[in-house]
C-alpha cells in the first residue's frame, strides 16, 4: 500500500485553483454508492476527479476549492454506531490534519454552507455530465444566493465544466501515478501467468476447464497481491469467443488446438493496469496460430517504436494498420488482386474487417482515461474526408502530441471469424497483444512486459 502523502493532493489543488480565474469556486463530488438489488450495494469505489485532489476514499464526501487556494471538505460525521455497521468514518475533525485541507465539516451542512461559499463570487466550476442530479444541486444553491440579492450578494453569472482542467492535469502523470501503476502492472502481469499456466497444467491433466476457472485465477492473483479491484470486467474468451471485442468470461470450454484472449487488469490504489495476451489453451500454437500471433506482435512492434515523446498519438495506430495489412496480404486473408497495394487497402480500409479498434487509449485512474485525444494547440485546423466504408463525412483535427508521462496502452489485434472466403486453418482466431506505455523523452518503458509476449516464451512458460 502506498504510503499517504497529503502534499501531492496540496499541490493538486493549488494547481486547479491557480486555472479557476478570479473570484470562482470549484465543486467536485465523490461517487455515490450504487445499489445492487435490494439491500445490497455494489463495491464502492471513489469518483476519480475526487480521489485525484484529497485521495480521500470514503462515500458521501464533497471538495471545494476557491480561486484562492482554500480547500473544504464535506465528509461524513463521526458516528459510532453507523460504524459498527459500515466502518470506521475519518470525520470532520481530522479530516484537515490527515488530508491536508484547509477545512472540513459535516456533510450534513453541505447545502446550508454551500451558498455561502458561492457568494460574491463569478464563477461556479463542477464536473458535468457526470453524476445524475448534481445540475440540480448546484442550480439549488445557485438560488438560495440568489435569494440574498436584496441584501447586496452577488450570484455567480457563469458554471464551467471543471473536467476541461482535470483532464488536462491528470493526462501527464508524476513520479507518484507512474510508481502505482508500475506496481499494477506487476500484478496483472503474474495474474496473467497464472491463467496461462492453469489453462495448460488442467488440460495436460485431463481436468474439464473452462474461461471462469482462469477468471479465479485471475481475481485470486489481483487480491492476494493486495490489489483492491479489477480494474474492469475481464475478458477471457475461448476459440471463437475471442473474435467477439467485449467478450466477457463465462462458461465455456478450453480446448486443445483453441486459443484463449485474456484481457484483464487490476486496479491498485486508484490506478488501472491493462493487459491482453492471446495463447493456445494447451500451451502450443498451431501454424497459422503462429502466423497470425507473429504478424500481430510485428505491428505492437511497430506501433511501440513510434511511441515517443513529439509523436503524435496516432501515429502509433498508423504504424500498426501498416504493418497488418501488409501481412493480411501475404497471408492471403486480403487478395492483392481485389484489393490492391497495402496503400490500397489503408486507404479504403480494407482491413477492417479483421481490425476494427484503434491501437491504444489513455490509461491512468480510469481504465479509459480522460484527456482530449486532439491537440488542444491547433484545435482550429481541421479537414474532411469521406469514410470508404461508411460514406460519412469525418472532421479530422491534429491528433495529440504526445509528452513524457502520458500513459497510453499499445494493443494491436486481428479478429478472424469462420467465413467462406477464409481458409479453414484460420477460422475462429482472435488475437490481441496489449501492454501498458510509458511516454519518454526517446521512447516509451513498457511496464507490463513481465508477462511473456513471443511465441517461444509462451510455449516455454506454459510447458513449465
Amino acid at each position: 500500500m502506498t504510503t499517504f502523502s497529503p502534499a501531492i493532493y496540496a499541490q493538486r489543488r493549488a494547481a486547479l485553483a491557480a486555472q479557476l480565474g478570479a473570484d470562482a469556486v470549484a465543486i467536485i463530488a465523490t461517487a455515490p454508492e450504487r445499489t445492487r438489488n435490494r439491500d445490497s450495494d455494489f463495491p464502492y469505489r471513489h469518483d476519480s476527479y475526487f480521489y485525484y485532489l484529497t485521495g480521500f476514499t470514503e462515500l458521501n464526501a464533497w471538495l471545494v476549492i476557491d480561486s484562492k487556494g482554500r480547500s473544504t471538505l464535506f465528509c461524513q460525521p463521526k458516528d459510532l454506531e453507523r460504524e459498527i455497521w459500515d466502518g470506521y468514518r475519518l470525520g470532520p475533525a481530522a479530516a484537515p490534519s490527515t488530508l491536508g485541507v484547509d477545512a472540513a465539516l459535516s456533510v450534513t451542512e453541505l447545502d446550508a454552507q454551500l451558498p455561502k461559499l458561492l457568494e460574491n463570487q463569478q464563477t461556479v466550476w463542477y464536473p458535468f455530465a457526470t453524476h445524475k442530479g448534481l445540475e440540480t444541486r448546484v442550480d439549488g444553491w445557485l438560488n438560495s444566493v440568489r435569494a440574498r440579492v436584496r441584501f447586496g450578494v452577488l450570484c455567480p453569472a457563469q458554471q464551467r465544466d471543471v473536467c476541461a482542467l482535470l483532464d488536462e492535469m491528470r493526462l501527464v502523470k508524476d513520479a507518484h501515478e507512474q510508481d502505482i501503476m508500475r506496481r499494477a502492472s506487476r500484478i496483472s502481469a503474474k495474474a496473467h501467468i497464472r491463467a496461462m499456466q492453469t489453462s495448460a497444467h488442467m488440460l495436460r491433466s485431463g481436468q474439464d476447464a473452462r474461461e471462469y476457472h482462469l477468471e479465479a485465477e485471475l481475481l485470486h492473483e489481483f487480491r492476494s497481491q493486495g490489489a483492491q479491484f479489477p480494474a474492469y470486467t475481464s475478458i477471457v474468451a475461448a476459440g471463437a469467443n475471442a473474435c467477439v471485442l467485449h467478450y466477457r468470461a463465462d462458461t465455456a470450454a478450453l480446448r486443445s488446438g483453441e486459443l484463449v484472449l485474456i484481457d484483464a487488469g487490476c486496479e491498485l490504489d486508484g490506478y488501472a493496469s491493462d493487459i491482453t495476451r492471446t495463447f493456445p489453451a494447451n500451451g502450443v500454437f498451431t501454424s497459422a496460430q503462429r502466423d497470425v500471433y507473429n504478424l500481430v506482435l510485428a505491428s505492437q512492434e511497430a506501433a511501440i517504436a513510434a511511441t515517443r515523446a513529439g509523436a503524435r498519438f496516432t501515429d502509433p495506430h498508423e504504424a500498426t494498420v501498416k504493418v497488418l495489412s501488409q501481412g493480411l496480404l501475404d497471408l492471403g486473408l486480403l487478395n492483392a488482386n481485389q484489393h490492391g497495394t497495402v496503400d490500397d487497402v489503408i486507404a479504403q480500409r480494407a482491413y477492417f474487417r479483421y481490425y476494427m479498434h484503434r491501437t491504444g487509449h489513455w490509461l491512468g485512474m480510469d481504465v479509459h482515461d480522460c484527456g482530449s485525444y486532439v491537440e488542444p494547440t491547433e484545435l482550429g485546423q481541421v479537414s474532411t474526408r469521406q469514410d470508404p466504408l461508411s460514406g460519412e463525412t469525418i472532421a479530422n483535427r491534429p491528433s495529440r502530441i504526445l509528452h513524457p508521462g502520458m500513459v497510453l496502452t499499445i494493443e494491436p489485434g486481428l479478429y478472424i471469424r469462420a467465413a467462406e472466403d477464409v481458409p479453414q486453418a484460420f477460422w475462429n482466431i482472435g488475437i490481441r497483444i496489449e501492454d501498458d506505455a510509458i511516454v519518454t523523452a526517446s521512447g516509451c518503458e513498457l511496464i507490463t512486459r513481465d508477462v511473456p509476449v513471443t511465441v517461444a516464451e509462451i510455449e516455454a512458460l506454459m510447458r513449465g
